[in-house]
């Protein structure tokens, strides 16, 4: 196998398993782990894959976006963490934006039982388990479905968040960085969440520590827009302090 066709399988299998290892990767393909070290190398420089001990996770970009089911089966613990952290931020916010993707799920879920709130949301899941509950008012932004998130997107949805004045906004990103702020892949999706960000009088980022770093397609907001980032103690308390210098507070949870 050629080194192009091996990097092709490597980052195939990295956006279909949601991460890969290097010990797999080199039994599968018959080859040294030094080749597949070598191999994960050149894709991160290309910015294709994020490279961890011992293997590598996929970046998502304007052609690839992982799905919630794969969301749904990494480092769910850390991102319980997040969202039981994020939820201690709430104050006394009566109206409440949650955001789509599996992390804001957890937010929803975490939410104090018998707490008067509204909710506004893109996400399906999350105001398919809100509505449930009697205390929580729950409004469904309108729009197009994407299938790979089960959530609102497109003018509908935009229209409806600018007549709204929000208290508190959990939003998540599949990148952040200092530099560029937080990112998407999907433009629709960075329209509804930087019309979010405008609408909402504080605004909380939740996300594990493995998004730091990484640029993905459309920016939506920068780090100075959020008053707290809640994160697990994945990203170092170093590079914390350099994102709390921008502006917002920083917890590794």
């Amino acid at each position: 196998m050629r080194a192009e066709e091996r990097q092709h399988h490597i980052l195939a299998r990295a956006r279909s398993d949601g991460r890969v290892d290097v010990s797999d990767i080199a039994a599968d393909l018959a080859v040294a782990p030094e080749t597949v070290r070598r191999d994960l190398r050149l894709l991160e420089q290309h910015g294709l894959v994020r490279r961890t001990h011992g293997g590598a996770y996929p970046v998502e970009s304007a052609g690839f976006e992982t799905n919630l089911a794969n969301r749904a089966t990494l480092r769910v613990p850390e991102k319980r963490r997040i969202a039981v952290a994020a939820v201690e931020l709430l104050g006394d916010a009566e109206t409440v934006f949650i955001d789509e993707g599996f992390g804001p799920q957890l937010v929803a879920e975490a939410l104090p039982p018998g707490r008067p709130l509204t909710v506004i949301t893109a996400s399906i899941p999350v105001a398919s388990h809100l509505a449930t509950k009697p205390e929580t008012t729950v409004y469904l932004l309108g729009g197009r479905v994407r299938g790979r998130t089960l959530a609102t997107v497109d003018h509908w949805a935009t229209q409806m968040l600018s007549g709204f004045v929000i208290d508190l906004a959990y939003l998540g990103a599949n990148g952040i960085s200092r530099r560029y702020g937080l990112t998407t892949p999907d433009p629709a999706v960075a329209n509804v969440k930087a019309q979010v960000v405008r609408a909402s009088r504080r605004r909380v980022f939740a996300g594990v520590h493995t998004k730091f770093g990484v640029n993905s397609f459309c920016r939506f907001a920068s780090v100075a827009d959020f008053e707290t980032i809640v994160t697990d103690t994945g990203l170092s308390a170093v590079e914390a302090q350099r994102y709390s210098v921008l502006g917002p507070q920083v917890i590794r949870a």
